[in-house]
């Protein structure tokens, strides 16, 4: 079984690739780690930037070996706000702590009669310890619901219902979720390349 830092701290995150990827162990970014950058103009500039900074930060810091870094950058892309607020989901209204606040003033920024069509786009990048670095991506299309609706997942997990379905993330069971979200899909991906990684 591979052992794997995961770049992050977000709780919702690390809860959905153990459930995502059972075949790996997770190790979670340690508390006294530093914050890491987010400064890429696209999700895949923001993985790849955590994951090999985390890689560093590990070789110097480090309390026992792993086999590589995990870091994701995904987010909720809307077509009426021009693809926003993209990768800049995780930062959007920073005076809103709550993601309950941040997905109410969302829709109140969807001007009115704009079409309601979004996605979900998630890329991960891997980086060996040994060296060596790769990215997948997956991606989720649907649209926004017109009030936050369900308890389930998080972040903007009530807002979206995916293309086929009338429940928000918010409201679909986690097993339902997890074969159709933009994460699975880039888990999915994942899977693949790691098995070519390791021959």
């Amino acid at each position: 079984m591979l052992k794997v830092l995961l770049a992050s701290r977000n709780a919702g995150k690390l809860r959905e690739f153990a459930e995502l990827l059972p075949d790996l162990q997770f190790v979670p970014w340690p508390v006294e780690a530093p914050e890491l950058p987010e400064t890429g103009a696209f999700f895949q500039d923001n993985a790849l930037q955590k994951a090999e900074g985390a890689r560093t930060w590990w070789h110097q810091h480090g309390t026992g070996p792993v086999d590589g870094v995990l870091a994701d950058d995904s987010g909720l892309c809307v077509d009426a706000l021009w693809g926003g607020p993209g990768v800049l989901s995780a930062r959007f209204a920073p005076d809103l702590p709550a993601y309950g606040d941040k997905n109410r003033r969302l829709l109140a920024m969807l001007p009115e009669g704009a079409p309601r069509r979004a996605r979900f786009v998630c890329v991960l990048a891997f980086a060996g310890m040994g060296g060596g670095s790769f990215t997948v991506s997956g991606a989720v299309e649907g649209s926004l619901a017109t009030t936050p609706r369900g308890e389930g997942g998080f972040g903007y997990d009530p807002i979206f219902l995916p293309a086929g379905h009338d429940q928000t993330f918010g409201e679909l069971p986690s097993d339902l979720k997890h074969t159709l979200s933009h994460r699975a899909r880039a888990c999915a991906a994942l899977r693949i390349h790691l098995a070519e990684w390791r021959e």
